[in-house]
């Protein structure tokens, strides 16, 4: 299949996505609100939050290496069967740590589907379509940011809120189920390389992480997660401070998804309007200020209007830091590359909720929307200064002009070198 071709499969991909995260983003609150009616503390509910990513951190690796040279595809179905499953079993736990148990079981059904997703809209879009279709890949995770939480609103409540949350965690892991119907022939095989290289031949890490772009890439992926991720689980818990009913807490996370949505449907334009960078490092800069303000005693209808604002400049970051990375690492490492990113969102996601916990049992529960914009502040400056970097080191005076032959042959230089190199279009940088 031609990439970039025809493209029934990203639609497809985007229901199947949407299906998925719907019950991912249902059940991360039901969690919350379960661990709360079984006793939790807010440090208890940074802990379970913080597990949810723990067994991903060290699975991510391993998996990009598979896919890098394997399919994609066979990843999306074990991903489905381990978040159905590690939502309908939360449900039933009696105890905080087997409910972190299962909260890590989803966490890793999530990231095998995610990696294997993300590695099928990589290898099987044309370069200058990666921004755009990883845009539209994205809006099935909003979609389903958007639906879980109200569904999740609606059946918590009353009195039994430990029965109701285990009701929502059952729902979550049968609507999870769905995705399955999604999922046929999703894959030309055509697109799959044909060998496993050794070991010896493998991109290494190191050398991954050291490529221009991926750094940054990883870092403001990470705070934009990380921000969604205490947005998801943190509310919930600042509702019942402030007296706010758990189906109000569920239109309020909703609204922050379809902003999400809306920002997705107009990234191409906004992309032709600012350019990649400059986009990245404008709206993390307004979600710090936006973040921080979810910790201010504001009214409900002034918090629906900061998280709409906030949802819009989230829905940035996750898109255009997948394209970023794709992009800047080698054509053989691109599923590998797109794992350690998957690896600093998990990491962000252990350190995160757990840092929140900490901060919330000293000062309060609404401290770590603050951590969260000093962390957006920090990913803002991070793309200040990858824009600042030069593309190429610049030559010595007097250092004749190599000269590039019709056939990516670079002939000349200080010594006179000669080597192969494969030509680059300007929709490839």
């Amino acid at each position: 299949m031609r990439p970039g071709g025809n493209r029934g499969w990203l639609l497809r991909l985007v229901i199947a996505f949407g299906f998925a995260q719907g019950a991912v983003s249902m059940a991360r609150p039901a969690v919350s609100y379960r661990a709360l009616a079984l006793g939790a503390d807010e440090r208890a509910i940074g802990v379970i939050a913080g597990v949810y990513a723990l067994l991903p951190l060290f699975a991510a690796v391993p998996l990009g290496r598979r896919t890098d040279h394997g399919r994609c595809a066979p990843l999306l179905p074990v991903g489905v069967v381990l978040i159905s499953g590690g939502c309908a079993l939360s449900g039933v736990a009696g105890s905080l740590w087997t409910m972190a148990l299962w909260s890590g079981v989803m966490g890793l059904g999530h990231l095998c589907f995610v990696i294997g997703s993300q590695s099928l809209v990589a290898r099987q879009s044309a370069p200058h379509e990666q921004d755009r279709n990883f845009g539209h890949f994205t809006i099935g995770a909003a979609l389903g940011q958007l639906v879980g939480p109200i569904a999740a609103g609606a059946l918590i409540g009353g009195e039994d809120m430990a029965g109701s949350s285990a009701l929502a965690l059952i729902v979550a892991g049968a609507t999870a189920a769905v995705a399955f119907t999604s999922l046929w022939r999703i894959e030309d095989r055509r697109t799959v390389s044909p060998s496993r290289p050794d070991k010896g031949d493998r991109v290494p890490v190191r050398g991954i992480l050291r490529t221009r772009g991926v750094p940054a890439g990883i870092f403001i992926s990470l705070a934009v997660l990380s921000a969604t991720d205490i947005l998801t689980a943190y509310l919930p818990v600042v509702g019942e401070h402030r007296g706010i009913a758990p189906s109000v807490i569920g239109i309020l996370l909703s609204l922050r998804a379809a902003a999400t949505i809306a920002c997705r449907l107009v990234l191409t334009p906004l992309l032709r309007l600012l350019g990649r960078t400059l986009l990245l490092t404008v709206t993390c800069l307004l979600a710090a200020l936006l973040c921080a303000g979810i910790a201010l005693p504001v009214p409900v209808w002034a918090l629906g209007l900061l998280l709409v604002a906030l949802g819009f400049c989230l829905g940035v970051g996750q898109p255009l830091s997948m394209t970023t990375v794709v992009q800047a690492a080698p054509d053989d490492a691109r599923s590998t590359a797109l794992a350690l990113r998957l690896t600093g969102n998990r990491l962000g996601q252990v350190a995160a909720p757990a840092a929140a916990g900490l901060i919330a049992g000293v000062a309060g529960v609404a401290a770590p929307f603050v951590m969260l914009g000093v962390l957006l502040l920090l990913s803002s400056g991070v793309a200040v200064r990858s824009r600042r970097e030069p593309e190429e080191e610049p030559e010595e005076p007097g250092e004749p002009e190599p000269k590039r032959e019709a056939d990516g042959e670079v002939r000349g230089g200080r010594r006179g070198f000669r080597c192969r190199v494969p030509l680059r279009r300007k929709s490839d940088i």
